[in-house]
């Protein structure tokens, strides 16, 4: 489960204006929710705070038995452990493959070598990366460098994926496959927050739209549309 409960953000205190303004929603496990609207709507904002890389002005973020604002940096990668996040510039290791830039997520918090080589091509073979593990990011396609991406994100078995623009820089047919991806993810019971602007793609999902305008939520529709002002 997560909760904003009247979440404000303000990054400058001389400005008037908010990232987020009183934003109060819930979102159930196994939910595939997209966050919608221009760019400045706060939808990064939102991913951001709920990951505790950045705290609100006020209000609370729940997130399972965390209550996120009021973690210590400390606390935080024991958070972050329960939600995968995908980017839309992929932000892979150049110098390291795609079956290595998956086990390094695994190494720097401490799992067994075994483990490692166990986990790391099962979750590489998920996405259909299996012939192209040893392959650098600078051999991968747009497509497959999302891929390698969201199998990094998937290596904690997290409660929760976000996924911020993953389709920004990829072409149409690349954006189709990266999609069908995470609606896999989603029906073997993982939560997938989707941040886009693309409106072909919200529409045919089908699924909860939550829109946001100038740091408001505008909408929030079990089957939305992608509808902006």
């Amino acid at each position: 489960m997560i909760v904003f409960q009247n979440v404000s953000k303000i990054y400058n205190n001389h400005s008037s204006s908010s990232a987020l303004d009183g934003v109060s929603f819930k979102m159930n496990p196994n939910e595939f929710v997209s966050l919608v609207g221009k760019s400045g709507a706060g939808k990064s904002t939102i991913i951001k705070l709920l990951i505790g890389e950045e705290k609100p002005s006020k209000g609370r973020i729940i997130f399972g038995s965390y209550e996120v604002n009021k973690l210590k940096p400390k606390e935080m990668p024991k958070l972050r452990r329960h939600i995968g996040v995908i980017f839309q510039d992929f932000r892979l290791l150049s110098n390291k493959s795609a079956y290595e830039n998956v086990s390094f997520a695994l190494e720097v918090v401490g799992y067994p070598q075994q483990e490692i080589d166990e986990f790391v091509p099962q979750v590489l073979d998920m996405v259909g990366l299996s012939e192209k593990m040893h392959n650098f990011p600078n051999e991968l396609s747009g497509g497959e460098k999302q891929r390698v991406a969201i199998a990094r994100a998937m290596i904690h078995r997290p409660e929760v994926i976000v996924a911020d623009e993953p389709t920004g820089n990829l072409d149409p047919y690349n954006t189709w496959e990266i999609i069908k991806l995470l609606m896999k993810i989603n029906e073997l019971g993982t939560t997938v927050i989707l941040a886009t602007h693309d409106k072909e793609v919200i529409n045919h999902l089908s699924r909860r739209v939550i829109t946001l305008d100038q740091g408001k939520i505008i909408r929030d529709e079990e089957k939305g549309k992608f509808m902006l002002i």
